[in-house]
């Protein structure tokens, strides 16, 4: 039986973190998501996360996320767990994985759960540049903008997921255009799946 990844439900994710090395303390500030299957979005998912820890200049620079803006937010052990059980049974999707799917299981870590296993993760970086080769950049504000689907990128987590849900769909089209079918589950494995162990 041939499995149409529309038919699969996919998470697409995204953290902002207070820097760019959970291996030298820093923490998610921020994990937005968007779950659906074909076209139709199921749920969302979006809520700041105090650290505990100072978020360094340089990530203000980037996602304008202050500290006075996480002293009301929630906590990892309640923000994780609740994403945990909002991506369930689904493939995750994200800009760069591994960069997001390391610090998420860094949170997972540190509140002494295993971390993400059994899961496949989909890397849409990898995915952009098998179909369109020999960009100048790969940025997803860059990849957006040669897919005419907006090229403002605000380094907000659920805004970062809409623009990469719209690079998702324009890929997904531009595959089924290239071969005259619909997507199978394994042609988006041979792309840029992750299967996580």
């Amino acid at each position: 039986m041939t499995n149409y990844i529309d038919k699969e439900e996919f998470t697409i994710f995204d953290t902002e973190t207070t820097g760019l090395d959970y291996k030298l303390g820093d923490r998610v500030v921020e994990l937005a998501a968007i779950r659906l299957r074909g076209n139709e979005r199921m749920a969302s998912f979006d809520s700041l996360v105090n650290p505990g820890r100072r978020v360094s200049p340089q990530a203000f620079n980037v996602n304008k996320i202050s500290e006075e803006m996480l002293l009301s937010a929630p906590p990892p052990g309640e923000v994780i767990p609740n994403f945990m059980d909002f991506i369930k049974g689904s493939i995750l999707c994200s800009y760069n994985a591994g960069f997001d799917l390391g610090f998420l299981n860094n949170e997972l870590k540190l509140l002494g759960r295993e971390g993400v296993r059994g899961v496949i993760v989909s890397d849409i970086l990898q995915i952009a540049r098998k179909i369109l080769p020999a960009l100048e950049s790969y940025s997803l504000a860059a990849v957006a903008g040669k897919l005419g689907i907006g090229s403002k990128q605000f380094h907000r987590a659920f805004s970062d997921v809409e623009l990469t849900l719209g690079v998702f769909k324009s890929l997904k089209a531009i595959i089924e255009a290239n071969e005259g079918c619909r997507i199978t589950l394994e042609k988006i494995i041979n792309l840029g799946i992750i299967d996580v162990k």
